[in-house]
This record gives C-alpha cells, structure tokens and sequence, in this order.
C-alpha cells in the first residue's frame, strides 16, 4: 500500500507529518513511503537520511499524489493539490472540517475518504492520537515563554542586599491542555499562578499544579460529554467578568487558552477590563486565530493598549516545529495503525469503531 506526504506551505506550517523515525516505521509495517524533495530538510530532516530508511524521494509532487492510496498532511492541501486526489483515496491530517465544510464536501463527492483528526474522540483508546493534546501541550509551554520573554521584569521572587523583587502573577484563562501546561511552566519559573475555567473539574487539576482556582458564584460545569468547555449562560459570563475584573488589578501576565471547538473564541477580556491592568502587563492570546479572547487581539500582531502588550501568533507551534512535528507524526502514525489491516494489508474503514466513525467526515 502506497502512502505518501507532501509539502505544507511553509509560511503558515512548519511541520511536518512524517518524520524519519515515523518512516522507519511506517516502512516496517510494509507501507511504500513517497516523499518530495526537502520535505524535512528546513527541520535538520536530510533526503538522505529518508531516503537511507527506504523513502521514496520524488520531485513531482503531483506524482507522489496520484500513486498514493493514503495521503498524511497537518492542514488540508492547496486546492491544486486536492484537485488530484481520485477515487477512494484516503486523506488524514488535521483539516479543520468545522472551517472547510464546502472543500471537505467536494472531496467527499469524488468518493474519497476524509479523516480529520481533531475529530477524535476523547476516549482511552484514542489518546496516542490525539494531536489537540500534544499540540495544545506544547503551545501552553511556548505562550509562557513568549510571554515572559516580552514582560521586562523578573519572574521568580529574588531577595537581594538591594531590596526583594516580587514574584510575577500570572492569570491563566481556560485550564484545558494548553492551559494546564502554561500553570505548570509559569510555576516552574516561579511565578504566582491563578486559573479560570467555565468546567468546574478543572479545579483539582488547577490546584494539583500549585495554582489557585478563581471560582464564579454560583458556577455550574459546563463541560461537554467529550470533555470540551461549552458555551456560558450569560449571567455566568457577568460574574465572570466580575470577578476577572477585580483579579486583573493585581497581575503582570496572561495567558489565554480558552476555545469552544468550531466557534469563534470567547471575548473574556472586555475592552473596559483593560482599565484594570497595570502598565507593563502582557497577555499571550493563543486563541487569536480564533477571533482572540480579548477585544484587541490581532493575529500575528503585538498590539499595544495602554502600555498593555498583546501578543497572538496564527500558529505557534511554528516556534516549536521539531517538537511539534514529533508528536504530530506518532498521533498520525497510531491513527493509521488503528485504520490499516495488516493481515490483509488494505484499509479497514470500520464504522462501528468510534476512532474511525467520529473522525471520518460525512
């Protein structure tokens, strides 16, 4: 069975979905692997060093896709690209099926088969596939320390003959994977950690990691049977707005998480909040793709507020494309596996298991 990837455009994606220890075994299952040329090679990945594990590197992109029965992205490919795809091949990546509904559904007609893994459900079965997690793990690290990078203070507290410097207080917005790993990292570095999360299960969690959880009176859990946060009642979302407005007054970062699936992201930071903050404050938006979950982000942009720094990148993960591209590739690898009946060596799209069901786009 022929199963290829080709290039992403690097000015949005840096990662990569095969990486060589992937090919190694991939390869090793019996799969034929194409690649194109410098596939790896902006991440340290030579055509070599593929090419010595048994890849096929080819030059014409378009080839590696008409020969293939499973293609691999991160994203869904140019529209050149997916104009090649042909019947009954299999196209698996992370394609955003909320957003490219009308190219997802042009596929589909064309009798070709579409995963899309953020689908996956939150079961047991399916955690070594998940890329939400691997990927929001390392992005709640990175916003942390793109955020301090940018806040011209000390974090951790220091006591010195000249006087004690304060420790940094950081405000996590949304206590999901990303989040949770921004409390972590902030903590490591010494920082005072304080969370907010509409689901109230993230309250242990928060405070196993050394943070203290900011409660709203009279709080339900508004937490979806799959374990996403779900869209807030407005009286929540008022005491909600109370109670930030009121913390905001004492902290120097934050770090914004909170995203519903397939929505635009809750504006949490109100424009009237900004008054609150300190000058010399920084708030990392990593749902700034997402609309931002303040009035003022802009994607790409470091927006300045009234001596408030804004920052939100359109991906990240870009910072961290070895890392990423490494946990992406398994996620993708354990995927396959689950969908590739090896004693038969074909496809085995099976609707009753609810990794296949759930990710298959209809």
């Amino acid at each position: 069975m022929h199963l290829a990837s080709v290039t992403e455009n690097k000015l949005i994606e840096k990662r990569i979905s095969i990486t060589p220890d992937i090919a190694k075994k991939y390869i090793s299952q019996g799969f034929n692997l194409s690649l194109p040329n410098g596939y790896g090679s902006h991440l340290g990945f030579s055509d070599k060093e593929y090419n010595n594990l048994g890849v096929n590197i080819l030059s014409d992109e378009l080839e590696i896709i008409n020969n293939a029965d499973i293609i691999i992205q991160l994203g869904l490919p140019s529209d050149d690209k997916l104009s090649s795809l042909k019947e009954n091949q299999t196209l698996v990546g992370s394609l955003n099926a909320h957003s490219n509904k009308e190219k997802l559904k042009n596929l589909i007609s064309k009798k070709i088969n579409c995963f899309s893994l953020e689908l996956l459900p939150r079961i047991t079965r399916a955690q070594s596939m998940d890329i939400l997690s691997s990927q929001a793990n390392l992005a709640g690290y990175k916003a942390v320390i793109e955020a301090f990078q940018v806040y011209e203070r000390a974090i951790p507290m220091m006591m010195t003959a000249a006087g004690t410097i304060p420790a940094a207080k950081v405000l996590v917005v949304g206590a999901g994977v990303a989040g949770l790993q921004a409390i972590a990292t902030a903590k490591r570095m010494g920082a005072i950690v304080f969370a907010t999360d509409v689901r109230m299960a993230s309250k242990e969690q928060v405070e196993s990691l050394g943070g203290k959880f900011l409660t709203v009176e009279g709080s339900e859990n508004l937490e979806t049977e799959g374990g996403y946060a779900k869209e807030a009642s407005e009286d929540f979302k008022k005491k909600q707005e109370e109670l930030l407005s009121e913390t905001l007054k004492k902290i120097d970062i934050i770090i914004c998480t909170a995203l519903i699936p397939g929505r635009e992201a809750p504006k949490i930071i109100k424009e009237e909040m900004f008054k609150n903050l300190q000058q010399g404050s920084v708030i990392y938006d990593l749902a700034a793709i997402q609309g931002g979950n303040t009035v003022f982000t802009e994607v790409d942009k470091t927006i300045d507020k009234n001596g408030v720094k804004i920052l939100g990148d359109a991906n990240i993960l870009n910072k961290l494309p070895v890392s990423s591209s490494n946990l992406y590739a398994k996620n993708a690898f354990n995927f396959i596996s689950n969908l590739y009946d090896k004693e038969n060596k074909k496809l085995n799209i099976n609707l009753e298991d609810e990794i296949i069901e759930k990710t298959l786009v209809k």
